[in-house]
């Protein structure tokens, strides 16, 4: 697992969009990818291709409303590249999450390893059981108090 501070730093690069529009995966994965910053020499429409892709293989809908998309190789090229990019969706969407539940959060990662990836997942995985993080995402909060409350929870 990688630490609450690296956590916060990988949402601090990527950001957080608040009411992206969209009825599909692929309408929402658009409207992010034009809206986010990427580092240089990273491809948009690669970025968006990977997620598409990545969405047609096995849905990226992990339950609770939360959905993890990500591309299905590493696509950055330098660690200090790495981001999630919270997007609360501004009408939930089916995603045929295990739970049944629409995906009205994502957390979009764009990672530069395999292994970053897995650690990335297994941080996030204990957040969301937390009760208190959940509420949380539902108040659709700036990126400040995201970073804020995930340095008050111990996520080791």
């Amino acid at each position: 697992m990688i630490s609450g501070l690296e956590l916060c730093e990988f949402i601090e690069r990527g950001g957080v969009l608040t009411d992206v529009e969209g009825t599909t995966p692929q309408e929402i994965y658009r409207n992010v990818i034009d809206a986010i910053k990427l580092p240089e020499g990273i491809d948009r429409e690669l970025v968006y291709t990977e997620l598409c892709e990545r969405e047609k293989v096995l849905s990226t809908a992990v339950g609770n409303g939360i959905a993890i998309p990500h591309p299905r190789r590493p696509l950055m090229k330098n660690a200090e590249d790495q981001r999630i990019v919270v997007c609360f969706l501004k009408n939930p969407i089916n995603m045929h999450a295990p739970d049944s539940l629409s995906v009205q959060t994502m957390f979009v990662l764009l990672s530069g390893s395999s292994q970053v990836h897995i650690n990335v997942l297994a941080s996030l995985a204990k957040l969301f059981r937390k009760t208190e993080f959940k509420k949380l995402l539902e108040t659709k909060p700036s990126v400040d108090k995201l970073v804020s409350v995930i340095k008050q929870t111990e996520l080791n």
